[in-house]
C-alpha cells in the first residue's frame, strides 16, 4: 500500500511531540500497548539495525514477533511486521478504518481539549495501528523502534521488559537540542522505572546524563565497552558479557548486514536479548542464525553489482558509510548522488564522504521535505570533490549509471527508497 486517504489526512497535522493524546486514546481502546511484552529501542543511529537483529533473532528461535520500524522506504506496510511479513493491504486498511472509526469517537468526546484538525498524527495513527495490530495478532513479543528522540515520541507509551539506547549524536537539533547533552537527555527519556537499559559507545557528555537518568530511575545499565563487548577472529564475531555472575559468550557470529559498526549493532542487541525475562531468552544457535539472516533495507545495501543505497542521514551516519567505502576496492569512478531533507546538515554528510568518491550529483526525490538539488549544490561548491546539481533521482541516476563505475545513493532514506524504486 503506498498510501491511505487517512494517513494523508493525518500527515496534515505534521510532527507533535507529546505522549497525553496517544496515552489517552490507547486507554480508550484497553491498552493494546501493554498486552505484549516489549524491547523498545532508541538511538541517533543504529537503532532500526538493532531492532531488526532482535526480531530476527527471537524469530530464529521460534517466536512469534511484532516489528514497528519507522520511516518506511516505499511502502507505508514496511513499519508494521508480524513474523518477519510486512502487514499486508487488506489488513492495514482495515486496521487503519477500525483505529480512525475509533479515534474520531473517542475525539468528539474530549473535542474542546483536542482542538481542530485530525485527532492523530500520521506518526501516531502507525504507532497506535502497530500496538492494536501486535495485539490483535498475539506475537509473543513486540520490538518497538523509537521514532524521533524518546522522551516525547509516540511509542513512549510502552512498558518495556528491556530498553536500548544505542547512540547519541547531532541530529533533529530543532527538536531535541543543541547538544549531545540536550540530545541525550530526551533519548534517555524512554527509560522506564527499574526496567534494565542498554547503552552503546557514547561520548562523555551523553553517557554522563544517561547514567543521571538510569541512576534516578533504578535501571541496571549495560554499556558496550565496559559490561560487554566483542571481539573478531577467523570464525567470526564473538560477543561475551557477565550475566548473574557467569561469563557468557558467542563465537562465530556471521553477520547478514554490511559494514563494521555492526558489530557495535550485534552486540548491543545480544546483550538485550539476554537481558529479556527466561522465558523469551533465546538459545545461542538462534542468535548465530539471526544474525546471520537479519537483513534491514535500505542500510548498504546492493540493488546492483554497481549500485549501493545507504540511508546516511546525518553526519555519523555517513561516517560509517565512508568507512564501508575505504575497504571496497577502488576501480572506475565512484559517484555519489546526494539528497537529504531541507532540515539536514548535509554540508557535514557531504564532508564525511568527500574523500571517497570522484565525483557529487545533488539530487531529490518526490517528497515534500527533500531539499532542492541547487540549493544543496550550493552549499558545497568549496569541497575537494567536483559537485554538480543534477535534478530529480530519476535524471540522476541515469546520468550516474552512463558514467561507469560505482554508484552510491546516500543523504536520506526517501531517497534510497526512490532508488530502489526505480531498480525494482
Amino acid at each position: 500500500m503506498r498510501t491511505h486517504p487517512l494517513l494523508s489526512e493525518a500527515a496534515s497535522s505534521g510532527i507533535r511531540m507529546g505522549l497525553e493524546r496517544v496515552e489517552a486514546l490507547l486507554d480508550f481502546l484497553g491498552h493494546p500497548h501493554l498486552a505484549v511484552p516489549a524491547v523498545h529501542v532508541g538511538g541517533t543511529n543504529g537503532k532500526g539495525s538493532v531492532t531488526s537483529m532482535i526480531a530476527a533473532c527471537q524469530q530464529a528461535a521460534d517466536r512469534r514477533v511484532g516489528l514497528f520500524t519507522s520511516p518506511h522506504l516505499q511502502q507505508v506496510n514496511e513499519r508494521l511486521r508480524v513474523g518477519g511479513q510486512d502487514i499486508p493491504d487488506e489488513a492495514l486498511e482495515r486496521l487503519l478504518e477500525q483505529v480512525h472509526s475509533r479515534a474520531q469517537f473517542w475525539a468528539a468526546e474530549h473535542a474542546p481539549e483536542l482542538g481542530e484538525g485530525p485527532p492523530l498524527t500520521y506518526f501516531e495513527l502507525m504507532a497506535v495501528a502497530g500496538f492494536s495490530y501486535f495485539a490483535q495478532s498475539q506475537v509473543e513479543l513486540s520490538v518497538i523502534e523509537v521514532g524521533l528522540g524518546g522522551r516525547l515520541d509516540a511509542t513512549n507509551v510502552v512498558q518495556p521488559q528491556v530498553s536500548v539506547i544505542t547512540s547519541v549524536s547531532l541530529d533533529h537539533m530543532d527538536r531535541l537540542g543543541p547538544d549531545l547533552a540536550s540530545i541525550a537527555g530526551e533519548k534517555a527519556g524512554i527509560l522506564k522505572p527499574g526496567v534494565p537499559v542498554v547503552v552503546g559507545r557514547l561520548a562523555p557528555d551523553a553517557m554522563r546524563v544517561v547514567r543521571l537518568t538510569a541512576h534516578e530511575r533504578g535501571c541496571p545499565m549495560s554499556v558496550l565497552g565496559q559490561d560487554f563487548d566483542h571481539s573478531s577472529s577467523e570464525d567470526g564475531l564473538s560477543v561475551h558479557w557477565t550475566h548473574e555472575g557467569q561469563v557468557r559468550r558467542v563465537d562465530s557470529i556471521h553477520l547478514g548486514l554490511a559494514g563494521a559498526h555492526q558489530k557495535d549493532n550485534a552486540a548491543i542487541a545480544l546483550r538485550a536479548l539476554d537481558l529479556l525475562p527466561p522465558e523469551l531468552r533465546v538459545p545461542a544457535g538462534a542468535m548465530r542464525e539471526g544474525l546471520a539472516r537479519v537483513r534491514h533495507s535500505g542500510r548498504m545495501e546492493w540493488l546492483t553489482e554497481r549500485v549501493l543505497v545507504d540511508g546516511a542521514h546525518n553526519a555519523a551516519g555517513a561516517q560509517a558509510l565512508a568507512s564501508f567505502l575505504v575497504d571496497l576496492p577502488r576501480t572506475g569512478q565512484r559517484t555519489l548522488l546526494l539528497g537529504a531533507s531541507d532540515d539536514k546538515d548535509i554540508r557535514s554528510i557531504a564532508s564525511a564522504l568527500a574523500s571517497e568518491v570522484d565525483l557529487i550529483l545533488t539530487t531529490r526525490c518526490a517528497h515534500d521535505r527533500a531539499a532542492d538539488a541547487g540549493d544543496v549544490a550550493q552549499q558545497l561548491v568549496d569541497l575537494s570533490v567536483p559537485v554538480m546539481p543534477a535534478g530529480n533521482i530519476e535524471d540522476a541516476l541515469e546520468i550516474a549509471l552512463e558514467g561507469g563505475g560505482l554508484v552510491v545513493v546516500a543523504g536520506s532514506l526517501f531517497l534510497v527508497g526512490a532508488a530502489r524504486d526505480l531498480l525494482g
